[in-house]
């Protein structure tokens, strides 16, 4: 009856440092909750009886400090005033609060400290980093906190401690470093133990260099690593053991690594000359613990075949564009010298193809062998490909040779969406593969030439990513990465973190910088969590306030305007004031969830001020974005406008960017025109994005013609489309005034000559389902509401005039029907 028990929306977490974690369950079958009663162990907190439907509560009991851990169990009441047993135990454990916790020390190779020197460790391999203890009495308990900068991997005994990849995430790094906490008791064995530590520079640590491709240089800190193991015994003892001046260092195999250029290894390396490691005087009050799922290996794709180049060179296709790290495996002699060359594309000779403008060039990988069997991926970098070209292999290695290991921040998969039209379906795969290929420790624009946090898609496209995967706390971390890119007055800058400083605007525009505004609330509207906007709300004020002080009148005149759109009359002014508005009305909206009225009332007040001033500039000759733009704020509102925007898009003539897209989809959706979405997403001519599937996408380019005019293979941002995919195909959306999906709004659209749909997401309250088909004058709706919600249920006008619904369902109109939690089948006839 209760189950998915989570802890600030992760199961089991280990290390949290939330004092006050939210604590949050679903139900099964069609359970009606009326109470609730949840249990905190070992004597930590007891709720007792509570009347209430709420499936998430924030902790309330005794204090928690470091190293506290909990177990917890919930109960409900159910309509009858019946209880249910008690959950099984969810588990949640604290990490280490603050800097006097830690009595592990920073260190690294003497070779690679210099603090300051951007090109410090160039030449050098990558350092190893061991300590050494002895385990006299049996352990029950051992934690492991770790960090390490800029990319490490971690063994105890010559195991990971983890299938965590990449570690740790992007931030500020000066400000923040994540480290994270992991459960080592089965890799620890009575008598002599090693703990090990290996140190990549990663993007805090990007050295100058000649031979490879760059997207920037510059040194937040030098690679170093904390480690902090705490063991407790079978007879109650306790003991740490800690990196320090007593742990060892050496040069190791991987010879260089380069966030950017690439990763040198050499397997007949071995580590024979340990030196003392250097003790770094860091302070350890930027340490903060893992708040969000890793980086994982979430998909091995073996090579589907071997090509050839005309000039006899071996090129292996994954057959599909990722982002990651091609795997080799190969039994050769010890000393061949290999060079892998990723790429998304392959010349007309058949070789892969490199440029500034897609990948960055070049790029390569190299690897020499040891002897006999052995395996090889980098580990301290990655890549976004489709092919690997790969130098100086004998000729009689197959393709099973290589095999791409995908990456991404292992948020879990949530959505599912399929159609009668197989065009549609692959749409919605290269957009998905994008998603994937962008979603590390901050959503980047491409997993190649910049791998950067630009910020406009965050919340541009919040709901395209949400949809599809459980993003709760994956964007709360998001959120703290851009707070913490906030400058003294205010602006947030395009990227986050801001590994470097652009030249405005591509530092400065609001569609970028006001995702500060507009995550916390999307988190609240998805998920129904307010701790975001609390948190939040004063970089949010100061964000929107940093904006009226740039503005004149109520116009903001600089910005990027609408990236990439194919119609560049349309006025930076107008986008810029656009995004501005957004902000400001957002900010209305937060303040009276929070009860803070009089900002409330001046953020509406400056909502209106914007509005009036956008419709002042707003030109008698409009561009397709500025009349979307302006329809989106209700400036304009004529059926005209409508039917010239539908007409355009129905014809193949849509010219918007990326800012105007997702507002053009909102627009359309809104007014019902539907038929012409579909015309535009079943259409190939350019600009389409069936062009980019029948020229051979797999995943979303970065233009409308990406495929064939180049660029970067393996973007997002113009993904919009998925989001009408769910909300204006499946019909998956959420009834006015309802938060977290509690009350649905379940209204799917069956235009053109579309036969069915099947679409699911996840919610807070489990997973809703919508699956239609329609044909011989029938139409047949099933739909999945979860236990907790309840839904409004729109049948589409499609003229068939009867209507056989569940007796359970209330009539609310004409084809409007509301139901509870459940599986419900609508039919309607001739």
């Amino acid at each position: 009856m209760v189950t998915n028990l989570r802890t600030c929306d992760l199961t089991d977490p280990l290390g949290i440092e939330i004092t006050r974690p939210a604590l949050s369950w679903q139900l099964t079958g069609t359970t009606t909750q009326t109470g609730y009663h949840v249990q905190v162990e070992p004597g930590l907190w007891d709720t007792g009886e509570v009347s209430g439907a709420e499936q998430r509560v924030v902790y309330g009991g005794r204090p928690l400090t470091s190293r506290t851990a909990a177990r917890w169990r919930v109960r409900i009441r159910d309509a009858n005033g019946e209880w249910s047993d008690w959950s099984p135990d969810a588990r949640f454990e604290l990490g280490l609060l603050g800097p006097d916790d830690w009595t592990a020390a920073w260190i690294t190779h003497p070779d690679w400290y210099d603090e300051g020197d951007p090109r410090v460790g160039e030449g050098r391999p990558l350092p190893l980093l061991k300590g050494e203890f002895v385990l006299a009495k049996r352990v029950t308990r051992a934690r492991l906190h770790v960090a390490g900068l800029g990319v490490y991997t971690a063994t105890v005994n010559g195991a990971p401690v983890t299938d965590a990849v990449l570690e740790p995430p992007y931030t500020d790094f000066t400000s923040r470093v994540v480290y994270a906490t992991h459960d080592v008791t089965e890799l620890l064995r009575e008598g002599r133990n090693t703990l090990g530590v290996e140190l990549g520079p990663g993007i805090a640590h990007v050295f100058p260099h000649q031979d490879r491709y760059m997207k920037f240089f510059g040194s937040k800190v030098a690679p170093r690593a904390i480690a902090q193991l705490e063991l407790g015994y079978a007879d109650g003892s306790f003991s740490r053991f800690v990196t320090g001046a007593d742990w060892r260092a050496a040069d190791g195999p991987t010879v260089r690594s380069h966030w950017y250029g690439g990763e040198d290894h050499d397997a007949r390396r071995t580590a024979i000359e340990w030196r003392p490691v250097t003790v770094i005087p860091a302070a350890k009050d930027v340490l903060r613990s893992r708040a969000c799922p890793p980086i994982r290996v979430t998909e091995r794709l073996p090579a589907t075949a071997k090509l050839v180049a005309t000039d006899g060179t071996p090129v292996f296709d994954v057959g599909t564009v990722v982002a990651g790290w091609a795997e080799l495996s190969l039994d050769l002699p010890a000393g061949r010298y290999l060079r892998l060359v990723p790429g998304d594309q392959l010349d007309a000779y058949g070789r892969v193809v490199q440029s500034k403008p897609t990948t960055g060039a070049p790029i390569f990988n190299t690897y020499v062998t040891k002897d006999g069997p052995q395996t090889w991926h980098p580990r301290f970098r990655y890549d976004g490909f489709r092919y690997v070209e790969v130098q100086g292999l004998p000729e009689q290695v197959g393709e099973e040779a290589v095999t791409a290991l995908v990456l991404r921040a292992d948020n879990t998969p949530t959505g599912a969406f399929e159609t009668s039209d197989p065009l549609v379906n692959d749409v919605h795969k290269i957009i998905d593969r994008a998603v994937r290929g962008n979603m590390y420790s901050v959503l980047t624009d491409c997993p190649h030439r910049e791998k950067l946090g630009w910020l406009e898609q965050t919340h541009l496209l919040f709901d395209v990513v949400a949809y599809n995967y459980d993003v709760a706390a994956y964007y709360r971390e998001l959120l703290v990465t851009i707070a913490e890119a906030q400058t003294g007055d205010g602006l947030v800058p395009d990227i986050a973190p801001e590994f470097l400083v652009f030249d405005p605007p591509f530092r400065d525009d609001p569609n970028w910088g006001g995702a500060i505004v507009r995550i916390p609330w999307q988190l609240y509207r998805w998920y129904g969590d307010a701790s975001a906007m609390e948190t939040h709300h004063d970089a949010m004020r100061r964000y929107v306030d940093y904006l009226t002080g740039k503005a004149e009148d109520g116009i903001l005149d600089y910005g990027l305007g609408d990236w990439i759109g194919l119609d560049t009359s349309t006025p930076v002014p107008l986008v810029s004031t656009w995004g501005y508005w957004r902000a400001a009305r957002t900010m209305a909206r937060v303040a009276g969830v929070l009860g803070r009225d009089d900002d409330a009332k001046r953020y509406r007040a400056l909502t209106d001020q914007i509005t009036a001033a956008f419709a002042g500039i707003l030109p008698a000759s409009r561009s397709q974005a500025s009349e979307i733009l302006a329809l989106d704020m209700g400036v304009i509102t004529d059926e005209l406008a409508l039917d010239r925007i539908a007409g355009a898009v129905a014809g193949g003539g849509i010219t918007v960017g990326e800012i105007a897209l997702p507002a053009l989809f909102r627009v359309l959706g809104r007014a019902g025109r539907h038929d012409a979405l579909w015309e535009f997403a079943t259409s190939t001519s350019h600009p389409s994005y069936g062009y980019q599937v029948r020229h051979g996408a797999t995943a979303l380019t970065e233009a409308w013609d990406g495929p064939t005019r180049g660029l970067s293979q393996n973007h997002y941002m113009l993904g919009a489309i998925d989001a009408w995919f769910y909300r204006g195909l499946g019909g998956i959306g959420q009834a006015p005034g309802s938060n977290g999906f509690r009350r649905l709004l379940i209204e799917p659209a069956a235009p053109g000559d579309l036969e069915s749909v099947r679409a699911s997401t996840g919610t807070p309250y489990g997973q809703v389902s919508v699956s239609w088909t329609r044909g011989d004058g029938e139409f047949a709706l099933e739909v999945a509401v979860p236990p907790g919600s309840s839904a409004e249920v729109r049948l589409p006008d499609l003229g068939l005039a009867r209507h056989a619904v569940p007796e359970e369902a209330v009539r609310l109109g004409e084809r409007a029907y509301e139901v509870q939690a459940g599986r419900w089948s609508f039919r309607a006839s001739r």
